[in-house]
């Protein structure tokens, strides 16, 4: 197919796909321990059937020691074709009232900007559309070979990367197209070639053998909690820049982002000024960031008038493209281990050290998917990276080590607002990734081919 006749044949597509994402955002699917399992088991079921309806008769339930079974599914292409990878999952986010959601994150409806809310809705059922819609165009006579892996569990504590060294068979292939990613701005592709990695610790802070009355020993006898807090506030500068000796950072020479349009999708409290130093690009991929994700003292309905005498947090450091986890965890605990007050004895137990990735760039793959965005979309695409971590890659990479990565997907940064109230998608993101994929595994498997 042409790329006129794919854009055509995908526009065409659009209002059954659309169907077909408004029926799996209806499906509760939250894997977090708590939440019911029938719900997860009915978003494997339904998504299963559409993958049999798209033309991947061979999609099946894998099994699985524990958790919710991902579901993996191959399509032959011609004979000497590569083989690629097409991931996503179907498990999301928890959607609790008091985020904040004007609509029922689980009645998806189209708002009067076009975009299609509740839950799930680009994070990452938009991107199993993505994948359907593929499928569709291509599963009589697709021109590589294609796996498909849809995993349950991305949200929660996965079980998808001891599958992968269970079974590497299933995952060697030529590169891996994740679409669970986006672009900053609707209508301006991108291609996310760098990840933060994530190091986490619990650090704790005593300063007394037992609880003490507040009245009688509050003054001299230093407070746990008080202490904690004093030791927190050393791992950021005036300014909200990592203040830890000896971490990671450098600048991003890719696209962009402005600080309007970061307020845009940030929705900070009003008076609520942002922290760090230098470009807003810089401050989300390739700068360190840190945060007490948790804290563990006397809650508020069972305080009294005592000094603490233990308190603890959790703390999570995100890492710059390219940084050894291990150097840099070992930085953040000689900091905390250094700066405690008033003498106050503190345990650090490390509990994380995921790694950065970086996609390669110069090879077959990255060059298809460049001009295939560039097919869907009618302008050359930038480069950006992501804040987050993808912990996944790094097992993918090990058992299929010359394979190449493609991130994309139709999550837009600007208008998205995946992990909070009001999720959406843009239709036309999924539309134009459809022609963006197909195009990709044409453009591919042509330059594969021998001269």
């Amino acid at each position: 197919m042409e790329n006129d006749d794919v854009a055509a044949r995908a526009a065409a597509l659009m209002p059954s796909l659309l169907e077909s994402l408004t029926e799996l955002v209806a499906i509760p699917s939250v894997a977090f321990p708590g939440y019911p399992a029938e719900p997860v088991e009915e978003m494997a079921r339904t998504t299963l059937r559409m993958l049999h309806e798209a033309g991947a008769t061979d999609a099946r339930l894998m099994d699985v020691p524990s958790g919710y079974p991902p579901i993996y599914g191959e399509i032959p292409g011609p004979p000497g074709s590569p083989v690629v990878v097409l991931y996503a999952h179907y498990d999301v986010q928890p959607a609790p009232p008091e985020q904040g959601w004007t609509t029922d994150p689980w009645r998806p409806a189209t708002r009067p900007d076009g975009r299609v809310s509740g839950r799930g809705s680009a994070d990452d059922k938009g991107g199993i559309v993505c994948h359907l819609g593929t499928l569709r165009l291509l599963a009589d006579r697709p021109p590589c070979t294609l796996r498909i892996v849809l995993e349950g569990m991305e949200e929660t504590e996965s079980n998808l990367e001891a599958f992968v060294v269970a079974h590497p068979d299933l995952f060697e292939c030529d590169a891996f197209v994740v679409c669970d990613m986006g672009n900053l701005r609707v209508g301006e592709p991108v291609l996310t070639t760098a990840l933060r990695g994530d190091v986490a610790c619990v650090v704790t802070v005593s300063t007394l053998q037992h609880p003490l009355h507040s009245g009688i020993f509050g003054g001299p006898a230093p407070d746990a909690m008080m202490a904690l807090a004093r030791l927190l506030a050393t791992l950021q500068d005036d300014d909200g820049d990592v203040a830890v000796a000896g971490v990671t950072s450098r600048a991003w020479d890719g696209e962009g982002i402005t600080a309007e349009e970061f307020l845009a999708s940030a929705d900070l409290l009003d008076g609520v000024g942002l922290v760090g130093t230098g470009p807003v690009g810089d401050r989300l991929w390739t700068k360190p960031s840190i945060n007490a994700i948790g804290v563990d003292t006397t809650g508020i309905a069972g305080s009294s008038n005592v000094l603490i005498p233990r308190a603890s947090a959790k703390i999570s450091m995100r890492i710059v493209p390219g940084a050894d986890p291990d150097h840099e965890l070992d930085a953040l605990v000689a900091h905390l281990e250094s700066h405690a007050p008033w003498g106050a004895r503190v345990e650090v137990q490390r509990t994380k050290a995921a790694p950065p990735f970086d996609c390669r760039t110069d090879g077959p793959a990255y060059a298809a998917a460049r001009a295939a965005l560039a097919d869907a979309y009618g302008v050359e695409p930038g480069v950006v990276g992501s804040g987050g971590s993808i912990p996944l890659l790094r097992t993918l990479a090990g058992v299929a080590p010359g394979a190449e990565f493609v991130l994309w997907g139709p999550e837009d940064v600007a208008g998205a607002r995946i992990h909070a109230s009001d999720e959406s998608v843009d239709p036309r993101e999924i539309e134009r990734m459809v022609v963006a994929q197909v195009r990709f595994l044409q453009r591919y498997a042509e330059a594969q081919e021998p001269a």
